[in-house]
């Protein structure tokens, strides 16, 4: 029998669809994708691509800290970009809140994300 808790924080943006931040089984945490939405606001923080990413980042980590954990925890972390060409700055933002050894990791382009968002990110988290 597995131990399934739901993970809520306010100061990660409320889920806008049928989904929750973050779903814990055991001590696996199966973080949903985070936009750069201001918690308070549900507004773009920015249009600027690394503002963006840094909000993507602070969101998922308010999400892991609502499960006991830290973005240091993440063993597997999905990256979706509207614009690949933003792949060094995303290396350059993530740098800034991951250490090595850093998690497994995909960067996948797309053509478009919820409210108009340039970056979003996903991950499983280990505890």
């Amino acid at each position: 029998m597995t131990n399934r808790a739901v993970i809520h924080t306010e100061n990660a943006p409320e889920a806008i669809g049928t989904y929750s931040q973050a779903i814990k089984v055991d001590n696996t945490v199966y973080l949903s994708g985070q936009i750069p939405l201001d918690p308070a606001t549900m507004v773009l923080v920015s249009d600027d691509f690394a503002e963006q990413a840094h909000q993507v980042f602070k969101n998922l980590s308010a999400v892991c800290q609502a499960a006991n954990g830290s973005l240091k925890h993440i063993v597997k972390l999905n990256i979706y970009l509207t614009d690949l060409s933003q792949f060094p700055v995303v290396n350059e933002v993530m740098a800034q809140y991951f250490n090595e050894p850093y998690p497994a990791r995909a960067a996948i382009g797309i053509s478009q994300l919820p409210k108009g968002a340039q970056v979003e990110a996903d991950g499983v988290m280990v505890l």
